[in-house]
């Protein structure tokens, strides 16, 4: 696949070729020349099909993650947040050792050593990370639920885009049991914090922490806002929000 520069921006099918628009500016790939049936059956494309049921495998598993917490990414990502998202599946899959070839998937990867933690660090937003946003201390509790910072301080160890003058953190708890495609989402009430505020102690706990089977995910989410006349508006439609995986279990 390359990258198409020209005068004129042409979308459809040329001499072979196919142009059109993504969000990396204008493509051009050519037509494939493999039919469906052959790689469906024959024995040459074994590997091709097994890849391509993992692929499967993992793309379902990112979609049951996006589901867990939809309204959440709503506000906080990035044009490629799904397809990292597959990556990270994939990552996952890796670890299952005891699956055959295109049968590995996410729910035996994550009985093995440090699949959990691979989760952990994943932003949302990669153009705004939790990370680099929040400098203060902290400290999560997963068995309680609870998030606690002491004596933050706004706009010091919290830091906000020029123009926001208030940011709402809020932590989300979900379970996620891949076996079962199912999930359990609970959050906390949101605080905000002015960027001229003075320190504070802040404390975010979720209203209860799911229980089951699968992977436990904790996430903290930071939105940006400006107070305008007594109106609160989403600064930059949001691209300055951040979400990230704080901890898995």
């Amino acid at each position: 696949m390359a990258k198409f520069k020209g005068i004129f921006e042409i979308e459809g099918t040329l001499q072979g070729m196919t142009f059109y628009k993504s969000k990396d500016g204008m493509m051009v790939r050519t037509k494939g020349g493999v039919s469906k049936d052959r790689i469906m059956n024959d024995p040459a494309f074994e590997r091709t099909r097994e890849n391509g049921q993992e692929f499967a495998t993992c793309a379902k598993a990112a979609q049951l993650f996006r589901l867990s917490i939809l309204d959440k990414i709503d506000l906080a990502k990035d044009h490629r947040t799904q397809s990292r998202m597959i990556s990270l599946m994939h990552a996952v899959k890796k670890l299952d050792e005891v699956s055959t070839r295109g049968a590995r998937n996410m729910a035996t990867a994550l009985q093995e050593p440090g699949a959990k933690a691979l989760f952990v660090g994943f932003d949302f937003n990669r153009n705004s990370k939790v990370g680099q946003l929040l400098v203060a201390p902290f400290a999560l509790d997963t068995a309680m639920g609870t998030l606690e910072a002491t004596g933050l301080t706004p706009g010091q160890q919290l830091k906000y885009p020029p123009a926001a003058t208030e940011a709402d953190l809020q932590l989300v708890a979900v379970r996620i049991d891949f076996a079962t495609e199912t999930y359990t989402a609970s959050e906390s009430g949101k605080t905000t914090l002015a960027s001229t505020g003075a320190a504070e102690d802040l404390t975010l706990t979720v209203s209860e922490v799911p229980a089951g089977e699968g992977v436990l995910l904790y996430l903290l989410l930071i939105e940006f806002y400006q107070q305008l006349n007594g109106q609160r508006y989403p600064l930059k439609n949001r691209q300055f929000n951040a979400m990230s995986v704080l901890a898995a279990e």
